[in-house]
This record gives C-alpha cells, structure tokens and sequence, in this order.
C-alpha cells in the first residue's frame, strides 16, 4: 500500500485518541453499523482532502465499513495530526498522504497521490482537489460520480465553477446543510479558535479588545466566544445584514481601517481575500496578535506584511514575530493559516459528529442518485438533515414535543383562521 506520512511508529497514540474522539460521535457511530451491515458504498473509491484529524478518522472508519476504499489526504498544510495519519495506515490499511507542516509542493503531490486512485467520489474541503482534477487531471472526470464540499470556502468555489459552466458532475454542499454550518461553524469554529489563540499565545483574553473579520456563522460563534472570555468584541463586515445583526447582538461594528487602530486580537473568517493589508498592519499597535480561521491564509496580506518587515522570527512555536519599518511588532500565529489546527486539535469531536454524519450519508446520497443528478451543487437533501439532528438529540437524552391531529390540521388549513 502506497502512503506517505511522518512516522508509522506513532500509529498506537493516534488509535487512542480517534477512539477517544469517537466516544463523542455517536451519530456517525450508529451510521457506521449501519453502513457495516448494508454496505452502501461497496466498490467505490472515495478521494478525500480533508483535515487529517481524530474526527476524520472516525469518518474514514464509517465510509470503510460501508464498503468504500478511502484515500485520504490533507487540506491543509498545517492541519495534519501525524499521530492519526500513522493510526489509519497501520491500523485501518486506509492510503493516507499527508504531513504536519508540509511545504506547498508536498500538499499538492499529495492530493495528486489520492487522485491516482481515480476515484467515483470526491470528498473535498476548500475544493482544491476538486479544481487540481478539473485543471490538471481532466482524464479522470469520467470516472467520477459525485462530491461532497465541507466548508464555505468550497462552496463558494464550486458555486463559481458551476456558473461559469465548468463544473464536471454534481457536488453536495454538506457545509450548508443546518446540521452543519449551524453548530459546526458556530460552536465548533467559536471554541476551537479560541483554544488554538490561547495554546499558540497563552495570552490573556478578557480585557482586551478583540477583532473579528466577518458576521458569518463561524464569526458569529468567535465573537460570541471571546465575549464569553471578558473580551470586548468589534466586528468587521462588508454585508449590511450581518452588520446590523453584530450590532444588534451587541457589538461594535467599524470598518478594519478603524479597528487596527484599537485591537489586540484579530482574527479573520470570512473565505475573502486581504481581509487584513498591508495598511492595517502598519495600523497596528506594537504587540498586536493575527490569526486566521478561515480555510485558506489568503485572508491576510502576508506578501504585504512581509515589504514593510525589517525584522521578522520565530518566537513562539506557533507565532512569528514581524518588527515593521515603524518599529511595531505584529505577531501572526500558525502562519496565517487555520489556527485551530495549526495550533490547537479542531473542533471538539461532539459537533463533528453532526458534520461528518452528513459526509457519509450524502456519500451514499451520491451513489444512489449520481445518475439523476445534474452537474451543479446540491443542498442536503432535507430528510438527511433532520434525521442527523433527531439521531443527535437522542443521543443527548432529549425529547420532543409532536404535533397533535388538531395542530396539524390548523398548520395545513387556511380555512380556521383565528
């Protein structure tokens, strides 16, 4: 088997925590047993590019007992947990490709080794392998059935190639289903950013002044998070709705300009480019700290921090210190890139359960509908949805209400009126 990874001696450590991890994804767990006993995915290849993490590997587990070859890959340099990635090749005979702190030339030789498996589904998060198999490797497009797309940042790709007509076969948008972007982003990005600032930084929170780029939903979680800390909380957003909504949820709302000036923390989530210049670091007061938590590091002008550098180490294992021409210091942490994985574990396994629930249903979703399918992206089918949150509640011991015939009559009638 064909693999590339850190250290294979450190497969018994990663089986450890993926079942620890596992512990919190009941969800998932019973799709597993199911997926054991049915079979759904029985001889199909399934490229996936996703965060090497405990939670994935629960998810690679279930897709395997389904009946599916899994290739796995790393969507994110910096994302890798290497004690995982050893677990599943040793323990789970799964081909994994990817290292903590690869360089870019590695990712991408990486997610070329999964696409030498020629897969029939694509599991993608950020779409780059999505986009490296429509621009590099086009012969392979007629063996693919389907896809599913994690995060914003995918969908907002994959919805530009299916505009512009390129997009070769049907993709599920699994980040837009509720079960996902709902607590995944919201709680999963809100605590899991937060413990990757404090881990890289061991920083005090409360008292300072801290800046999120975006009112999206993991915006949202990270602003509701470092408010729960004692931070005070300012909002950058371009989008008049969100906007109103930072502010009526009672923060400070103000363009970057402004907010440079004043934060101690920033940290963008916006899938955008620049969302943090070259203008806004030379705004910056001496021993300001930016991170990022959206998918890609693109969000911060690392090119134009670099031109007005004097001086610039490593001073933290996760921060580097950039000494600009106007004698301030600017800490970026994790290298711009996704600091809850760079510097901390993700999001916690609980609420993974949720999003890779939806991965391995819509994956079977795929195999079953490929061929009345159109090329675009897909929402989640509703029914999967909704099935997932019951599957969850009940796993927390909680119980709902339902309708009575007189309720569901009144819901359906427009005759009753008041």
């Amino acid at each position: 088997m064909d693999y590339d990874i850190k250290d294979i001696g450190l497969a018994e450590e990663g089986r450890l925590r993926i079942e620890w991890a596992g512990q919190s994804m009941p969800v998932l767990g019973q799709i597993k047993e199911r997926f054991a006993k049915e079979r759904p995915l029985e001889g199909v290849r399934i490229g996936a590019c996703l965060h090497v993490t405990t939670e994935t590997a629960n998810l690679v587990q279930a897709l395997k007992a389904g009946g599916a070859e899994v290739f796995l890959c790393a969507s994110n340099p910096l994302s890798t947990q290497d004690d995982v990635a050893a677990s599943l090749v040793k323990h789970d005979g799964i081909p994994v490709f990817a290292i903590k702190g690869e360089d870019n030339d590695t990712y991408y030789a990486h997610l070329k080794s999964v696409l030498d498996a020629r897969p029939n589904i694509t599991m993608d998060d950020g779409a780059d392998l999505v986009s490296t198999l429509h621009t590099e490797r086009r012969e392979l497009l007629g063996e693919v059935m389907g896809g599913t797309e994690e995060t914003t940042t995918g969908v907002i790709r994959l919805k530009a190639m299916a505009k512009d007509g390129v997009l070769a076969y049907p993709i599920v948008a699994v980040n837009d289903a509720d079960t996902k972007h709902l607590f995944d982003n919201r709680y999963g990005t809100g605590q899991s950013t937060i413990d990757g600032i404090v881990r890289a930084t061991n920083r005090l929170i409360a008292g300072s002044v801290f800046v999120v780029g975006g009112y999206g939903w993991c915006g949202k979680g990270l602003a509701s998070r470092a408010k729960g800390m004692g931070a005070r909380v300012v909002v950058t957003e371009v989008d008049p709705l969100r906007a109103l909504e930072a502010v009526m949820d009672g923060f400070q709302v103000m363009p970057m300009a402004q907010a440079a000036a004043i934060g101690d923390f920033f940290c963008t989530v916006t899938g955008d480019i620049h969302v943090i210049r070259k203008e806004h670091f030379l705004a910056m007061k001496d021993g300001a700290m930016v991170a990022n938590s959206g998918h890609f590091n693109v969000e911060l002008d690392l090119k134009g921090l670099e031109e007005v550098t004097e001086k610039k180490r490593r001073i933290r294992e996760f921060v580097d210190e950039y000494t600009l021409n106007n004698g301030r210091r600017i800490y970026i942490l994790g290298e711009g890139r996704l600091i809850n994985l760079a510097a901390a574990e993700g999001h916690p396994s609980s609420v993974m359960d949720m999003s890779f629930a939806n991965q391995a249903l819509c994956s079977e979703y795929v195999v079953k509908e490929a061929k009345s399918l159109e090329k675009r992206v897909y929402g989640v089918p509703p029914e999967i949805d909704k099935m997932i949150a019951r599957l969850k509640l009940k796993s927390m011991g909680v119980e709902l209400d339902t309708l009575t015939e007189e309720q569901e009559k009144y819901l359906n009638s427009w005759e009753m009126g008041t």
